[in-house]
């Protein structure tokens, strides 16, 4: 250590009263004494612990501290670093964003170390930042570069084993389900799955490419890469998860729907049981398999967790309560539609009404309420489900989705007989609901009477809690954010504090992130209310545009408004919400 920097360390334990000052003089005349380095007689004569040296060389040097002991790496940047590399230099990429990598270093001012980063980063075409990070926990977040490897490799070489011994004409050929339950390949299967949960993903892609199977993991909306298999298991993987899914295995041309529940276990005891909803689809390469990860023994949201609030939460909670009509959802598929229906179900679900349900698949299970999947492979549909229910005297009727006309008939015929409907649509927002029905074939003044409303909903990232920090907004997003603002209801902004004008905010990305800078997703929303002045328009086929002016008048919050007041809460960020929401 230079003197520069030896008095720079000198000073900040004195400022910052880590210990008195006689005992810092000791340690100094100590450490130049016998050549030690500061910091490690600092932590031997315990005045600091070795965490808190890591921090105070981070302060001193101006460099990021990250803590790596509960950051989970995805394995597709731990590639851009070879792990030999990463052992010997002491240094392990842990995020990346676009052409830039995040490198957590235990020594940064190692020229040797920097000057592996710099060739690295130029092979790769990348750009660097800089992070320090203890030897602890450089020690915990390197193993995962045998996470998975380390898992697999044995599992691989019990897997060409058994292909081996299979070809051995001698041998006598087994029951497929039977290999499959024994071989390594199950093994495989539930590593892929178990990390998936573990890592709270919601989907698990498994898809075959010309010469391997990548598996991928989608985490708050976004697919990330997971690992890499040989192709030449890719037939025994599917094979295995069709076994489970009580799929036909032979079946290689046409798409397949299934389910099965898997259980993690810690200690010889049961920790979380989900379920999983399976689906095969051929591909030029193989079946492609995406498992959606159902958690059917979590709560359910209240309408006000998942975010609706203000308006457009009085406007549900009146039309619900309703005896009868339809209330729709709208929005892309993975966009939350079933959890809102949930949360309206949780509501409604008392003793003396009688609840049903048509769903593909039941996502999750609530007491009290009789629910239906549907089975389109035996023509039992959405459609023939609804003429059974309304057979079973119920009071409510939730419809997982409106696919087709007839479906969209029968559904405002029940609402117009006394039954309160609750459904999904596929439209961009809410005030495409209603052309959309009409282009179903549904008669306008049928709509009018029938429709109670319409919600139209997207999911944006959540700013991590851990790691928020506010920002300033450029010019051109005051002025997005002041036009709509101008838009929304006083009453609708009570809760905004811009008297110190435009505050925004971002996830600086922290262990617990896992330095993405977000954690967990909220809906933004936008609620129509079917009102005298559309029911008057109704009578021909108006338009979006027509509609559109006239919930405005109503004082409806668009989704794009609605996720603006919220970033300027801190809830989510402007980039995510200009992202998501439809002009």
């Amino acid at each position: 250590m230079n003197k520069e920097y030896l008095k720079k360390i000198y000073d900040y334990l004195i400022s910052n009263k880590i210990a008195d000052k006689k005992q810092i003089d000791k340690v100094f005349k100590g450490s130049s004494k016998n050549g030690l380095d500061v910091f490690d007689v600092l932590v031997k004569k315990k005045i600091i612990n070795k965490e808190d040296a890591v921090k105070i060389k981070a302060n001193l040097l101006n460099i990021p501290f990250v803590d790596l002991k509960e950051t989970v790496i995805d394995s597709s940047v731990l590639k851009e670093v070879p792990e030999r590399a990463a052992l010997f230099y002491k240094f392990i990429p842990f995020g990346k964003v676009d052409d830039s990598i995040k490198i957590a270093m235990v020594d940064p001012t190692n020229i040797d170390a920097l000057d592996a980063l710099k060739f690295i980063s130029v092979k790769h075409n990348l750009n660097t930042k800089i992070y320090i990070t203890s030897v602890s926990s450089f020690n915990i977040a390197v193993k995962q570069y045998r996470k998975f490897g380390e898992e697999l490799e044995s599992v691989l070489k019990n897997v060409d084993q058994q292909i081996i011994y299979k070809e051995k004409p001698q041998k006598k050929k087994k029951n497929t389900e039977r290999i499959l339950e024994e071989a390594p390949v199950a093994k495989i299967v539930d590593i892929i799955i178990s990390h998936a949960i573990e890592g709270k993903a919601s989907d698990i892609h498994i898809e075959p490419n010309e010469n391997d199977l990548r598996v991928r993991y989608r985490l708050d909306g976004i697919l990330h890469n997971t690992l890499v298999l040989p192709k030449r298991i890719s037939a025994a993987v599917v094979s295995r998860i069709k076994i489970l899914s009580n799929l036909k295995i032979d079946e290689t041309r046409k798409p397949q729907d299934g389910r099965f529940r898997f259980s993690i276990s810690s200690n010889e005891s049961v920790v979380k049981s989900v379920d999983l909803r399976i689906s095969t689809f051929p591909t030029v390469n193989g079946e492609k398999i995406v498992m959606r990860i159902l958690d059917t023994s979590s709560d359910i949201n209240s309408l006000e967790n998942l975010g609706i609030w203000k308006r457009g939460l009085d406007v549900i909670n009146k039309n619900i309560s309703k005896p009868f009509g339809i209330v729709l959802v709208t929005g892309p598929t993975g966009s939350g539609k079933s959890t809102t229906l949930y949360a309206m179900l949780k509501i409604l679900n008392k003793e003396g009404v009688n609840i049903v349900t048509l769903e593909d698949p039941v996502e999750y299970f609530m007491i009290g309420i009789n629910q239906s999947q549907i089975q389109s492979e035996i023509g039992y549909t959405f459609s023939s489900g609804l003429r059974s229910i309304l057979r079973q005297d119920p009071d409510i009727i939730m419809v997982g989705e409106i696919r087709d006309k007839e479906t969209a008939e029968l559904a405002t015929h029940a609402a117009l007989t006394g039954h309160l409907v609750l459904s999904t649509l596929h439209t961009n927002n809410a005030v495409g609901v209603i052309p959309r029905l009409i282009d179903m074939g549904i008669e306008p003044f049928l709509i009018s009477s029938s429709l109670n409303v319409a919600i139209g909903q997207r999911l944006v990232k959540k700013i991590c809690k851990h790691c928020k920090e506010e920002i300033k907004p450029s010019v051109g997003i005051k002025e997005i954010i002041k036009k709509e603002l101008d838009k929304i209801p006083e009453d609708q902004k009570q809760d905004l504090n811009l008297k110190n004008g435009i505050r925004l905010f971002r996830g600086k990305g922290c262990s617990e992130c896992k330095q993405s800078g977000a954690s967990g997703r909220m809906g933004i929303y936008e609620v129509l209310s079917m009102t005298s002045g559309i029911e008057e328009k109704m009578s021909f086929k108006i338009t979006e545009n027509e509609i559109a002016k006239e919930v405005e008048k109503q004082g409806m919050i668009t989704m794009k408004q609605d996720g603006i007041m919220k970033a300027l809460l801190g809830f989510t960020t402007i980039e995510e919400v200009l992202r998501v929401a439809e002009d």
